[in-house]
């Protein structure tokens, strides 16, 4: 218990709440989410009648018949079949600058634990902004249903009182959560074909590097529990970069102040470095960004 208490700065916010200082910096919590499906679940509504079925089996088998019925275009299990294993939270101040990142229930990954964090650090630092590529339609309804699960009461996120604008769940409430992909296409009128990867890209971040999510599952079910950590906090670094972008279109900020909080967040991702080689591996694929001049010179330094 002592372990897990002092290995893990979000779990310490949620059990000591920070002084108001430090709730008044952090305004943002720009989060991604790895899943993995819950087998037995899968088992039990989409199979009664075969108990026999394994959790493994039950989930191949289910997606061979979501495959079939989406002609070969997807084998993707539904969010509700799905726990989280990793969360990745970048903490970001009112000026946007990164605080830092980190991990919950790190090793141990267990979900009912990285969802009870997850929503008491969201209460001790006053409940910031969340901040989220897709996570309107993903990662934030997976954390809700796992309060439904576990018997969590999260009465602020959860507040139905009052206009329906003002309540936290509400999808223009960006107050509550910025959803990235929601703001990039005018709330689904549009797509983003390439996602995090290709935003991020477009910014010479390095978006997807070894580890990709569909393989998510079989890496947790061969052990490799760090990697999956590992690939969360790069998505939610990517999903940073991308904010700061938006905070650009948006007139909020500069591409110089841009430049800044980027060159800013470098210096900490190299710093974290040094005991993460997965961070290693980002800054090896991290570019500068640079306005393209008149004359046809490349986007990207």
């Amino acid at each position: 218990m002592k372990s897990e208490r002092n290995t893990n700065p979000f779990r310490l916010a949620a059990l000591k709440p920070p002084s108001p200082p430090m709730s008044d910096q952090i305004a943002f919590l720009v989060f991604d989410i790895e899943t993995v499906v819950d087998g037995r679940l899968v088992q039990r509504v989409r199979f009664p009648d075969q108990p026999e079925l394994t959790p493994a089996e039950a989930v191949a088998l289910y997606r061979k018949q979501i495959s079939e019925q989406t002609g070969g275009k997807s084998d993707f299990i539904p969010h509700t079949f799905h726990l989280p294993v990793s969360v990745a939270i970048a903490k970001v101040g009112k000026d946007l600058s990164l605080h830092e990142v980190v991990t919950l229930d790190r090793p141990k990954f267990r979900p009912q634990v990285i969802a009870k964090q997850f929503w008491k650090g969201w209460q001790a630092y006053g409940q910031p902004t969340f901040v989220t590529f897709n996570g309107r339609f993903f990662d934030l309804p997976v954390m809700e249903l796992a309060c439904f699960r576990y018997g969590l009461a999260v009465p602020d996120w959860f507040k139905l009182d009052g206009p329906s604008y003002t309540q936290p769940r509400n999808r223009y409430n960006q107050h509550a959560h910025f959803d990235v992909q929601d703001v990039i296409t005018n709330f689904g009128a549009g797509h983003v074909n390439g996602g995090l990867n290709l935003c991020a890209q477009l910014l010479g971040k390095p978006g997807k590097m070894g580890t990709k999510g569909d393989m998510v599952q079989t890496l947790w079910e061969q052990g490799e529990h760090q990697r999956i950590d590992d690939y969360c906090i790069c998505d939610a670094l990517d999903t940073y970069f991308v904010f700061l972008r938006l905070q650009v279109l948006l007139g909020r900020i500069d591409v110089a102040k841009e430049s800044e909080r980027v060159q800013q967040a470098k210096a900490w991702i190299e710093t974290a470095s040094t005991s993460n080689p997965a961070l290693a591996e980002y800054l090896a694929h991290f570019t500068a960004w640079q306005a393209p001049g008149d004359d046809g010179s490349p986007f990207l330094a």
